[in-house]
């Protein structure tokens, strides 16, 4: 199973992918009122390529992306944040066989499923794991990285919630149908 998700396919994707979510985090991203916090675009970017290309390229693309985007950006990584991203590719990637986008349908019950999924992969990784491992990990004060935690988590699921469905749905209609095709007699 795991040498079928790392077909050269998603080895390039796990690149490509991890190159735009750098670029969406650096460039692409609103300040915000937290301190070392922003709105980030490139979550829904991760989304859209967990759903297409499964967990373990989701799990690769957010923590290649974000481990290096904090080296590039800030001179050090913060893996405590780091390893929410690779959780969260990882846990919207499993629902990828479920919501079957090369189907070429995206409707509603998909549409539910994906942010159900999203929303508790998120609350998971940030208002617990990432908030958690920063006390643990960086001795941080417990007040200021759940407030941190609570408005990336709220963020990212509000940007994948309207940008991550935008773009599923708009790759749905790039795929065809299995029933689309008629033969002509």
């Amino acid at each position: 199973m795991f040498k079928k998700q790392l077909s050269i396919k998603n080895i390039v994707a796990i690149g490509i992918g991890a190159a735009v979510f750098i670029i969406l985090a650096k460039f692409v991203s609103l300040p915000s009122p937290v301190p070392n916090t922003s709105i980030q675009t490139s979550y829904a970017f991760l989304a859209l390529m967990a759903v297409v290309f499964g967990p373990i390229a989701g799990a690769l693309i957010g923590l290649i992306g974000h481990a290096l985007n904090d080296a590039i950006s800030y001179g050090s990584v913060w893996w405590s944040w780091v390893v929410v991203s690779l959780f969260v590719g990882f846990i919207i990637g499993l629902v990828a066989k479920r919501i079957n986008i090369e189907s070429g349908v995206f409707n509603k019950s998909k549409l539910i499923t994906f942010n159900v999924v999203q929303i508790i992969a998120q609350a998971i990784g940030w208002f617990l794991i990432a908030p958690v491992l920063d006390i643990l990990v960086y001795a941080e004060p417990a007040n200021k990285v759940f407030v941190q935690g609570l408005f990336a988590g709220v963020s990212n699921m509000v940007t994948v919630g309207v940008i991550g469905s935008i773009l599923l749905f708009a790759y749905s209609k790039t795929r065809t149908q299995s029933n689309s095709l008629h033969r002509e007699l």
